[in-house]
């Protein structure tokens, strides 16, 4: 790899990055406290945009649905690369007792998006005020939707790509497990395909009282649920990962009543593209065999969702380079894929990306709830971390 030039001694860029920290928790903290869901991001995205005006950028709303990019120029044409951060929201109570806490019933930014925003709104005026490259563009890439909803693939279907010649990616996510201060990656494929599956057990319902006269489809299912994971344990290598998971059933109406079907819910994962394509056979050969066993039938439904992302080797040097110069020696780990989903991996389809996790986990802070959980908050001493790595990423991607 050639070697890559140094913006910024490691303390300039950090300690540049740090003197917009208050800005940025006040940003944080308003989008924290007015969630919006998947491609409702109507406020978050209008602020986003008001702000990205007020830099001097060429703004355009509306890509993606609500999806919002501002464009940084340099002096000289050049190379373009993406900055991205999600927007949206989920539909969880906030339980945290903060200033700052959900003040919308049933939403909260459980998952950090409202960091990721802030991270890259704070990103954007530092890169326009304090460093704008001499050649090539940065694009400030706001992305809807990523909560199972794909923004990601609305925005390359609106030719984010294309319009602005992208031909790079970068983006971040906060993660409560890694200590505030450090960063990890993953070289190669680095989160799992994430598909979702709708099984429908249909017996025959009745009175409980009279099992034999009817098909319990409630006892059916308890024989599906157990024999699906099987598939992982006894009919797939055990070292090639896959996650079968119900997340949600749904069926009976009374105590005394044997329920004619019950619908579940559930998401299937895998990090190996061919076993990936095997999964929707591999299911439907059990729940067809129990429930033809049981004298019950079936509806099956599978549904491929996000897939991998594939960091690019070269884009995954360029980080640790960065981190180094950015964060000082030893701040980076190199970790393992993770099972979890992301559409980020709709990016790395079309063009080189790295996608990396960003510390925010402090004990003494409260801050070691897991993503998506009703108790999720950051170390907001992370935000400016995130600043500065995502802003030397892009310099020093365009050579500077």
């Amino acid at each position: 790899m050639d070697t890559i030039p140094v913006l910024y001694r490691s303390s300039e860029i950090l300690a540049k990055a740090s003197s917009l920290k208050e800005e940025v928790i006040t940003w944080r903290r308003d989008f924290h406290q007015n969630p919006e869901l998947g491609f409702e991001e109507v406020r978050t995205s209008e602020r986003v945009a008001k702000h990205l005006d007020g830099l001097g950028l060429e703004v355009r709303r509306g890509i993606g649905r609500t999806g919002v990019v501002g464009l940084l120029r340099g002096s000289q044409p050049g190379p373009t690369i993406g900055l991205r951060a999600d927007m949206d929201a989920l539909p969880i109570q906030d339980q945290k007792e903060s200033a700052y806490r959900s003040t919308v019933p049933g939403k909260m930014h459980a998952c950090g998006h409202d960091a990721h925003t802030s991270i890259l709104m704070g990103a954007a005026q530092f890169l326009s005020q304090q460093a704008r490259p001499e050649k090539g563009n940065i694009a400030f890439v706001f992305q809807p939707a990523e909560e199972g909803l794909g923004g990601a693939s609305e925005m390359i279907k609106d030719g984010l790509l294309s319009a602005y010649n992208i031909q790079a990616m970068a983006g971040l996510h906060v993660f409560p497990g890694l200590p505030t201060g450090q960063i990890s990656a993953v070289r190669g494929v680095s989160c799992a395909a994430a598909d979702r599956i709708r099984i429908n057990i249909i017996g025959r319902g009745g009175h409980a009282a009279h099992p034999h006269q009817a098909v319990d489809s409630v006892a059916v299912t308890a024989e599906v649920l157990s024999a699906l994971q099987h598939i992982a344990s006894r009919q797939v290598n055990p070292l090639d990962p896959v996650v079968i998971t119900i997340g949600q059933i749904q069926g009976g109406s009374a105590s005394n009543v044997i329920a004619p079907e019950v619908e579940l819910l559930g998401t299937v994962r895998t990090l190996n593209p061919a076993l990936r394509e095997q999964m929707p056979g591999k299911i439907e050969a059990v729940v067809k065999g129990v429930t033809m066993a049981l004298g019950a039938s079936y509806e099956f439904d599978y549904h491929f969702g996000y897939p991998s992302i594939v960091n690019d080797d070269q884009m995954v040097d360029r980080l640790l380079v960065t981190s180094d110069q950015v964060l000082g020696h030893g701040k980076y780990q190199m970790v393992t894929p993770s099972m979890g989903g992301e559409d980020f991996s709709y990016y790395t389809e079309h063009v080189p990306g790295v996608f990396f996790r960003l510390g925010v986990g402090n004990p003494e802070k409260q801050t070691q709830y897991p993503l998506h959980h009703p108790m999720f908050d950051i170390d907001e001493d992370a935000l400016p971390v995130g600043i500065a790595m995502l802003s030397a990423l892009a310099l020093n991607y365009l050579g500077q």
